[in-house]
């Protein structure tokens, strides 16, 4: 409740079924929530909370070079940051179990710099 109607902007990168009504209410008048991650299932939307709080709701698949570059500045310069597990290219089969066994809690991110050792 205490951020209810704060957002301008909130980027859903969810790829699961969820309750994505929670959400639009936390955006502000004339705010955006944009779609990125694909559910299996259709999200169920509720057009009165869009309508009546002139909220808006969109989708998208990927951004351009240019789009992810202004993406990415603006991160840096708001210190935002994502939580990952930075794995070596030589545990990329452990990675690949544990994802099957559902133990993950964040996303996976190959650390490039270990391509060198692998080689």
């Amino acid at each position: 409740k205490k951020h209810l109607n704060s957002f301008h902007f909130i980027l859903d990168t969810v790829a699961a079924q969820h309750e994505i009504n929670a959400y639009l209410v936390l955006l502000k008048r004339d705010g955006t929530l944009t779609q990125v991650g694909l559910p299996a299932e259709p999200l169920s939307v509720q057009v009165g909370s869009l309508i009546f709080g002139r909220r808006n709701f969109s989708g998208s698949l990927i951004g351009g070079i240019k789009e992810t570059q202004e993406m990415l500045d603006f991160c840096g310069q708001h210190n935002i940051t994502s939580d990952i597990e930075l794995i070596p290219i030589q545990k990329i089969n452990e990675a690949y179990d544990r994802l099957v066994k559902n133990d993950v809690k964040y996303r996976f991110v190959i650390d490039m710099a270990s391509l060198k050792e692998a080689l």
